[in-house]
């Protein structure tokens, strides 16, 4: 689904206004953050941290890697 978002000068700079029906399917509110992710289909905006997912995979192997001294210490 395609939505047509429009750009207004906010003070020296420009911003995006987001309709409430997309703020309120994304679950966001005024203030929070926003990721712009550039590929070859153009820019994505997300509301989830593309570094994140990152880190998250680096600890999946680490888990994996140390699964039974991790165990050890939960104990």
């Amino acid at each position: 689904m395609a939505v047509v978002l429009k750009l207004r000068k906010i003070g020296g700079s420009v911003g995006v206004i987001i309709p409430r029906e997309e703020l309120q399917r994304l679950h966001l509110k005024e203030g929070d953050e926003l990721f712009s992710v550039s590929d070859t289909d153009g820019l994505h905006l997300t509301p989830f941290n593309p570094d994140f997912d990152v880190k998250v995979k680096a600890f999946e192997r680490t888990r994996r890697r140390y699964r039974n001294a991790l165990h050890a210490l939960a104990q």
